[in-house]
């Protein structure tokens, strides 16, 4: 395939925040109580996964990485 650039690794892979467009929210499973952080399309209801929560110093860097703070971040079940 040319023209088409696969990713080395997860971290290479950047996503861009659109406050307007997205609100940022948290998936939590009910069974095993894994959290992951991302973003809901406001239109289509999509969540769009960004990470994986494991502890709070993962959620710090989540809200430090996309300028979360003081901002509601909904929780999904």
């Amino acid at each position: 395939m040319f023209g088409i650039r696969k990713p080395k690794s997860k971290s290479e892979t950047v996503y861009v925040y659109h406050p307007k467009q997205e609100s940022p929210a948290v998936r939590s499973s009910i069974c095993t109580g894994e959290k992951v952080a991302g973003f809901v399309d406001k239109e289509t209801g999509r969540f769009h996964e960004v990470m994986l929560i494991r502890t709070e110093d993962d959620m710090a860097k989540f809200k430090n990485q996309f300028h979360l703070e003081g901002v509601e971040i909904k929780h999904i079940y």
